[in-house]
């Protein structure tokens, strides 16, 4: 298993006291919260993901950056002689998309971070199983399994048992973001992009077009920003980062998926994914190939404009 990477202030928005207007906010936060492409102001309403747990499958997370606000913890690690804490700056990335006060889909939500990546950003299968049924226990054990997201940005080769772990989860009642992967292929090839039961998620550049790298094809269910992508980074409390995956783009579905249940109410992870194909821009990708089977559909949050 590998992570899937390859090589402004708050401004209340009149709309019924409901809506939160986010100047200046990375590219792709607007990007979901617009029809078009080009605005800069990221539109949401204010509960935020409140209450909802994110668990971020990863390098770990940054606890101590003020991206947070104090809402990230570490959940558990799989990567030997390691306490939780990244390493490699991926999984705080990922985090800060999800949640983050400033980069992130979700403000509110809680981050949860489960180590099975290790400073190479890399991990044993072994591992990444056990961190999804780590996650799954957690949730159900706390009780809050259907406010529950995971969020996986990182792939291998197929494997049904890491499928099988997904659609588990899934069955258990957590929603699972996966990430479709930087091959440039078709996503049956890589797990967890091939589970059925995942929303999986491709990446997209601030024109609309679909990412290079990104991996394509009939299961993957949903676009959204993953081409130079600001966020929290390691080495500080106010490091940042930019780059570029299929990996960006997965947290932005996590954190989205923990935004419609805290604005919407808890639902099937099944119906929450087919929720956010539902709200989804239509027809915007230009140059998705004929037969590819790609959905044309870039991530929307609802509010926006």
């Amino acid at each position: 298993m590998y992570a899937s990477v390859p090589v402004g202030s708050l401004k209340a928005r009149q709309n019924n006291g409901t809506l939160t207007s986010q100047k200046g906010s990375p590219y792709g936060l607007a990007r979901i919260s617009h029809r078009e492409p080009g605005s800069r102001d990221y539109i949401f309403d204010s509960s935020a993901g409140e209450d909802t747990f994110i668990y971020v499958i990863d390098t770990g997370v940054n606890t101590e950056h003020t991206d947070f606000g104090g809402r990230a913890t570490l959940g558990k690690s799989f990567i030997a002689g390691s306490d939780g804490e990244d390493d490699q700056g991926h999984g705080t990335h990922c985090s800060g998309t999800a949640a983050g006060t400033k980069f992130g889909v979700a403000k509110k939500a809680n981050i949860i971070g489960v180590k099975v990546l290790g400073a190479d950003g890399s991990g044993s299968n072994s591992g990444v199983l056990r961190g999804i049924q780590w996650a799954v226990d957690d949730a159900t054990e706390k009780g809050h399994i259907n406010r529950t997201v995971l969020s996986m940005s990182l792939g291998g080769p197929f494997s049904q048992t890491t499928n099988d772990a997904i659609q588990s989860a899934v069955e258990a009642g957590a929603f699972v973001a996966a990430a479709a992967g930087n091959e440039g292929e078709d996503a049956s090839n890589s797990s967890p992009a091939s589970a059925l039961q995942a929303c999986t998620v491709g990446a997209t550049n601030e024109r609309d077009l679909k990412a290079s790298f990104s991996n394509f094809g009939k299961l993957v269910d949903i676009f959204a920003p993953g081409e130079k992508i600001q966020s929290a980074w390691i080495g500080s409390s106010t490091a940042t980062n930019t780059i570029s995956g299929t990996s960006m783009a997965c947290p932005h579905i996590a954190g989205l998926a923990a935004y419609l249940i805290a604005l919407e109410g808890p639902r099937s992870p099944t119906d929450l994914c087919k929720r956010i194909q539902e709200l989804a821009t239509k027809d915007a990708i230009t140059n998705l190939r004929a037969g590819e089977g790609s959905p044309n559909l870039i991530a929307y949050n609802g509010n926006g404009a």
